[in-house]
């Protein structure tokens, strides 16, 4: 059976790290919107040209377009055995279109990294990042205030002070959470607790997709 994963989590969640440390440990890829959508414009394929344009514009690239492009992604041999998504989909209409695609195929796997609000906002309020290389640091590194890849200086993000991160977890709430209640009557949907050490969350992970392809190969 392959392992088809979608990873759900608000921003701070660690779903990223999670999600490429999963794929790197079971030999499958991190299908990231972002670098596929940079990979279909510089391969310069019908649908990367048509999102080149949007984005050109300065608009928002479309769901049909974004669909499309991840569609030709799943077709790709290296997903064969199974992927994990990452930033696709973020809305219940995506979502739908991902239904259509995987038609076919081995089920969907869904876990959502759940954190408390309060953990969320006290962890990216703590990132730093590296004025100099450009490192993301969290934890004794962030403490520390000096990288230690290259020893430049760490300072605050942009974007994770307290008022900005309490906003994006509102954005968050607001336009992403209905996936989760879209999901969440699935016999392969599973909810982690994403505010353990992340060691435990990796387990966590790794006991609750196995958990759910056993429930998906005996639907």
């Amino acid at each position: 059976m392959a392992l088809n994963l979608i990873m759900l989590g608000p921003p701070g969640a660690g779903k990223g790290t999670q999600a490429e440390r999963f794929a790197k440990g079971h030999g499958i890829p991190k299908i990231s919107t972002g670098d596929i959508l940079r990979g279909a414009v510089k391969a310069g394929t019908p649908l990367g040209l048509q999102a080149k344009a949007i984005m050109d514009r300065g608009e928002l690239v479309s769901d049909a377009v974004m669909v499309g492009i991840v569609r030709e992604r799943l077709d790709q041999p290296d997903a064969a055995p199974g992927f994990i998504l990452d930033g696709f989909p973020r809305t219940v209409v995506q979502a739908a279109a991902l239904d259509a695609i995987m038609v076919g195929r081995d089920p969907l796997i869904v876990v959502d990294i759940a954190v408390p609000e309060a953990e969320l906002v006290r962890r990216l309020a703590s990132r730093r990042i590296c004025e100099t290389c450009g490192l993301n640091a969290e934890g004794e590194m962030a403490e520390s205030g000096i990288c230690q890849r290259c020893g430049g200086k760490l300072k605050q993000r942009a974007d994770d002070s307290e008022a900005i991160v309490r906003e994006r977890l509102k954005v968050y709430h607001r336009n992403t959470e209905p996936l989760i209640d879209y999901y969440r009557g699935r016999q392969t949907f599973r909810s982690v607790d994403g505010a353990q050490a992340p060691e435990r969350v990796a387990a966590a992970l790794i006991a609750a997709v196995q958990e759910a392809v056993n429930q998906g190969s005996a639907a």
